[in-house]
Formats: C-alpha cells, structure tokens, sequence
C-alpha cells in the first residue's frame, strides 16, 4: 500500500463549529426576545407600539421560540461552514479532496501546479489547465509540505489573466454562453451554478478566478 499523507481539519474544529455556532444562535435568539423590553426603558425611544406588542408575547413559549429559532439558524450556519472543511489525501498515485457530500479524485501525475488562491486550493495540469479548485482553509505550510516541489506559493501564471466582457472576439460562442451565464450566477450569488460553469469552461481550457463578482480568465496552454 502506498504511504498516504493527510492534510485534514482537525476533528476538535469542527465539532467546535457544530457546538459554538448553534450556541450563540441560541443566545442571540435570547437576546432579540429580550430586546424590545430593554429598549422600552429607554425614553422618547421611537416605535414603541410595535415593540410593546411583541414584549407582551406570552411566556414562556415566545423565549423558547426564539433560542429555538436562533439555534437552528446556528445550526445551519454550521453546516456552511463544515461544507469547507477540506481533507486532502496524497498518496504515490493520486490526490483526493474531500469535503462533506463531495470527493474529487485526480491522479498524481496529473498534478503539475498546486497553489492557494485566497480560501481556495487550487491544482493545476502540465499545460496550465485547472483540474481541481476546493475551499480550503487549511494551513499554507501543511500543504506545501504534502505537496512538496509542485507547491507554488501563487498562481505561476498571474500575468495572463483578463477580464471577460461580452463580446470579445477571440472566445469561442460556446465559452461566451457560459461565462453569460457564468456572470448572471455571480450577479445572482448562485454559488453552485457558478462552480459548475467554471468547471464546464475549464473542460473547455478556460481557467476562471473572480474578483468582485467580475470574471477574469486566461487559456490554457496548446488551447
């Protein structure tokens, strides 16, 4: 069996995420209850018809709603945040990404450029083609060391990037289309829609990175 190394979030993280963040929805639930009846003692406050018809909500049921409410909002708040809890597995013939509902899996050799781009591990092929973008919050230096000598400490082709813009003349009709659409995801904050027409114009030998909801793209190599 070939050696594996782990680079991974640490267990204790994330069930602090899943302890912490139901926690203080909870109390922040408490406090929104409280609220009205804090702000009420404050005088010429405005508002003050609305606020003392939620203060008379009945007791207890309208404390407990709220933490209620707070705590699942906590709790879906952390399966955001778990969902970016990235495991990355290096063995002698592949590398697998892992994070919570999804696995990707690319073969070593395939590999020839692996660099973080802001929260994102970013992988790269011989000819400059993008095989694998996942969140990644992991340590810079765990990684570089799994990763050894295809680390890079930034994207090894910085300069070649452009902004996308309809109409430009040297982009193929079937890339336009998605980066259009691509863009109205952005616009949208359609996160899902958007990773996957990134990939589907990364098939296609475009590499994407956006910056303020703006599209900006370079060709691979041979393409």
């Amino acid at each position: 069996m070939d050696n594996e190394t782990i680079v991974a979030t640490p267990v204790w993280v994330r069930a602090a995420v899943w302890t912490a963040l139901p926690a203080a929805g909870a109390g922040l639930g408490w406090v929104v209850r409280e609220l009205p009846g804090w702000i009420l003692r404050i005088p010429f406050v405005p508002m003050r018809g609305p606020l003392r018809l939620v203060d008379r909500w009945g007791e207890p049921e309208a404390t407990i709603g709220a933490v209620l409410l707070g705590a699942i909002a906590g709790l879906v708040l952390a399966g955001l945040v778990d969902r970016e809890s990235l495991t990355v597995r290096l063995s002698g013939t592949e590398v697998t990404l892992t994070r919570p509902g999804t696995t990707r899996t690319v073969p070593r050799g395939a590999v020839a450029v692996a660099y973080r781009e802001g929260d994102q591990l970013v992988l790269l092929g011989p000819t400059g083609r993008e095989v694998a973008r996942e969140p990644s919050h992991l340590p810079v230096a765990r990684l570089a060391a799994a990763f050894g000598t295809v680390w890079a400490a930034q994207d090894p082709y910085e300069g070649s990037y452009r902004r996308w813009v309809p109409d430009l003349p040297d982009v193929p009709a079937e890339a336009a289309a998605l980066f259009a659409a691509r863009q109205q995801a952005l616009d949208k904050g359609d996160s899902d829609d958007a990773r996957d027409l990134r990939e589907e114009l990364a098939r296609l030998g475009f590499v994407v990175r956006d910056r303020r909801k703006r599209q900006h793209f370079r060709r691979a190599e041979g393409i």
